[in-house]
């Protein structure tokens, strides 16, 4: 009976307080305010040199007893200390967004939409975000900046902080906040330099509906030129309008499909998935019905950017593989 009513007891006690560097951390503001406890400020490399210089024309000015030097000393630490606060309040007011990038391949910079808003009807100096560029901000303004990740690996990433940044005005000192935003980026698999198992006329199904292959029925859409190609497909208006040089595709009577299949290549999970995003891409661009299979998942044959997409989305989901692994 003791020991039931001890823990009892220990139920019935609030839980305790977090660790005050956890308490830190779930205080970030939620809407990508800047809060004044989350801005920090340290004396730069110009700043320090500064500092010293004063130091020494005090030591000099006392020495010499030169009231002029000493009068020069108080009035540059004065102005020093005036702009370590214009720094710091440089960065209040200041709101920080981002919005998810656009897919890119594993290893390619992923590029997010960020933007600086001012709410406090100030003009602000140079506000910087890291990995990004500067810029300055009227009353009221709202400023896009693009921001560069690095893709080491495939799948879902997050970008869950952005650091902003001042040395305004003088660049004797820089502050900067560390603000917590909410945006994504999807990584494809990197495509293999060339699949290695190619797109050949044997893995084609053929049906009775409409074709994908050169024909002179129904116009199917168009692709971009490859060497080799007829100048009679080639889409001069398109040419005209400065578009690069189109070729129209036109069906015959039968429909080309492709299946990509995971069993049809060899190697570790990366490699696999390296060469079958090299077929997804081949394969759209010459205009096929293609679908894919994969261990568990399997996606009916379709054509387009968007069923192109959808599959290079799965394989980017693909569970396993290793991000040392190199296709």
């Amino acid at each position: 009976m003791p020991p039931a009513s001890g823990a009892r007891k220990r139920a019935g006690r609030p839980p305790a307080a977090p660790p005050w560097w956890h308490r830190t951390r779930e205080g970030d503001p939620a809407d990508g305010g800047i809060d004044p406890r989350r801005v920090y400020i340290l004396p730069t490399g110009n700043g320090i040199a500064f500092a010293a210089t004063l130091l020494a024309t005090l030591l000099g000015s006392l020495n010499y007893q030169n009231n002029l030097g000493l009068f020069f000393t108080f009035l540059m630490g004065a102005v020093a200390l005036v702009s370590m606060h214009h720094c710091w309040f440089n960065l209040l007011g200041i709101r920080v967004g981002a919005r998810d990038a656009t897919p890119v391949f594993r290893g390619q910079a992923a590029c997010f939409p960020v933007f600086l808003e001012e709410l406090r009807d100030k003009p602000r100096g140079t506000i910087c975000v890291r990995d990004a560029a500067c810029t300055l901000l009227g009353p009221g303004e709202k400023r896009p900046l693009t921001l560069r990740m690095a893709t080491p690996r495939r799948g879902e990433q997050r970008l869950e902080h952005v650091v902003v940044e001042t040395r305004h005005p003088l660049g004797l000192f820089r502050a900067w906040s560390r603000v917590r935003v909410r945006a994504r980026v999807l990584v494809y698999p990197r495509p293999a330099v060339r699949a290695a198992q190619p797109l050949r006329e044997e893995s084609v199904e053929h049906h009775a509906r409409g074709d994908c292959r050169i024909g002179a029925d129904d116009f199917v859409g168009p692709r971009p030129y490859r060497q080799g190609d007829s100048p009679r497909q080639v889409d001069w208006k398109a040419l005209a309008r400065e578009r690069g040089l189109v070729i129209k595709q036109f069906g015959g009577d039968h429909a080309a499909r492709v299946w990509l299949d995971w069993q049809q290549h060899d190697g570790g999970t990366e490699h696999r998935l390296a060469r079958l995003a090299r077929q997804v891409i081949e394969a759209n661009e010459r205009g096929l019905g293609f679908g894919l299979r994969l261990p568990g998942r399997v996606i009916d044959p379709g054509r387009g950017d968007g069923h192109k997409h959808r599959c290079l989305e799965t394989l980017a989901r693909f569970p396993g593989g290793s991000d040392d692994d190199r296709a």
